[in-house]
Order: C-alpha cells, then structure tokens, then sequence
C-alpha cells in the first residue's frame, strides 16, 4: 500500500499547492491512500466546509485538524456531517466531530485515521495517549484495519517521539504535525512504524511559520500588541511524507517529500 500525508495546509498559497498538485501525484504515484491536515486552511486558522470539500476533491481522502480545528464557527456544525473530517480523539467529551475514521481505498482496503492532539506547550487536554490507545483498540492493525495513521499534532517533539515508539508495530505511520517546519528524521521504528516529528506545511516559506514576517518578528521585538498576523501569500511548498507499507500493514520505504521553492527537494524516488 502506498502512503501520502501533507503537513499542515496552511491559506490559500497552500490550498493552492495542495490542489494543484495532488491529482498529478495521486495518479503518478498510484497512491491508496492520501491524508492531509487542514487545520490552518482558511485562512491560516482552522478549515471551512468549502475548504474541507475543494481537499477532498483534490485527493484528500481524509483531513485532519488540530488546535484551531473551531476557529471557523462554521466547523462546529458541518463537522458531524463530513465523515473524513477528523478532529483530536483527545476534546472532551461532547466535543461535535470524531477523532477517528476508517477510509476505504479503491482497493478495498480499510485505512483507519487517527487524530490527537499534544498536551506539552498547548491548551490542556485529555489524555492523548488513552485517547489514541481506545481508537487503536476498537480498530486494530492487521485484524480490523489495514493500515493506521496517526497525526500528532503537537508542539514538543518528544511527546511525538514518544506516541512513536508507543504505537511502534501497532500503527503503519505516526507523523507530527503543528510547528509547520519538517524535520529531518523521518525512518522506520524498530517495530515497522514509519515516523516523522514534524511533516512541515503546505504553505509558503517565505514567511513565520506561514504568516507575512512583519508583524511575528514586532511583536517578539517590542511585546505588544499589534495588527492581526496574515497568511503569508507567495508561491507554496508541498510538505509532507510517503510510505510503503508491506502485506501486514508496515512500512517498508519511506521519504521526505518537498517540492517548491525555499526548502530543499526531496521526493519518493522509489515510486518514480
């Protein structure tokens, strides 16, 4: 099975990037499975149903979010009706939406998508590991899915680090997502896990973490407040991860996948 997950898609220069780009690479690649985090599209802060369809359009077949998943109010409605849209498992309970969904591949396989959310340097939370244990549990990998994805969207990488080997040879990827910058350590855990503590954006680079510069490096200079931070608008880099899964549902490949300006290139070449 062949894995795709982009980092956070992050205004319109990302939606842009995203669907431009997803269908050419969805059918080069013969991808199974394609799932994208939207919690930054609208705007840079959190995701319209508008938003959250045109992604599905494109490719998507699930989105998840993060800690803006209701910056658009709208979201608290349409969100129960939009079944590939995956909020944290780890809201309270009550929270509208789900945690977790299981995608069915052209191919007829079961892809269960799991989304948490970190508790060290964001808003307190329930336990995102009890949280991805109960999802896990009810849709286990190699009996009732055949694949796991796990976005963590988290500040720290060590809790990323460790919701990786946590779920080693029980999910087939655990990817970061939340700081918009990739990092360079995507591999294959000791169990058969591929992880990655940050996918990095779709968004443009030229920018703070997706935001026009002037008014992120003010306010760390003069510590008041200031105008609302906008979505830095140039051209846009794809950000994200690919991965080969074997017949048990674990990795076997994985690879870094940039393509844009700004950033260095990297791409899948063993699908190429």
């Amino acid at each position: 099975m062949r894995l795709l997950f982009l980092g956070d898609v992050v205004g319109r220069s990302g939606r842009t990037v995203v669907c431009e780009n997803l269908p050419r690479l969805r059918e080069r690649w013969r991808l199974d499975c394609v799932v994208v985090n939207g919690e930054n599209a609208a705007g840079g802060f959190g995701i319209s149903e508008a938003i959250c369809d045109e992604l599905i359009q494109a490719g998507a077949d699930a989105v998840t979010l993060g800690n803006h998943s209701f910056d658009q109010r709208e979201a608290l409605v349409f969100i129960a009706r939009q079944p590939r849209l995956v909020r944290p498992a780890n809201y309270p309970p009550g929270t509208p939406g789900r945690g977790a969904t299981v995608i069915e591949t052209q191919g007829g396989a079961r892809v269960l998508v799991v989304n948490v959310m970190g508790r060290v340097f964001l808003d307190a939370m329930d336990d995102p590991f009890a949280a991805v244990e109960r999802e896990i549990e009810a849709c286990p990998l190699g009996a009732a899915a055949d694949a796991v994805v796990v976005d963590v969207h988290a500040e720290a990488t060590s809790e990323k680090q460790a919701f990786g080997y946590y779920l080693d040879g029980r999910a087939s990827l655990v990817v970061g997502t939340h700081t918009h910058t990739p990092t360079a350590d995507h591999r294959i855990l000791p169990g058969g896990t591929a992880y990655m503590s940050d996918a990095g954006m779709c968004g443009d680079y030229d920018s703070v973490i997706g935001m026009q510069k002037d008014e992120p490096i003010r306010r760390m200079i003069q510590k008041t407040p200031g105008s609302r931070w906008e979505v830095a608008v140039g051209e846009a880099t794809l950000s994200g991860i690919a991965v080969e899964l074997d017949a048990r549902g674990l990795a076997t490949q994985v690879s870094a996948l940039r393509l844009g300006p700004h950033l260095e290139q990297s791409r899948p070449h063993f699908w190429d």
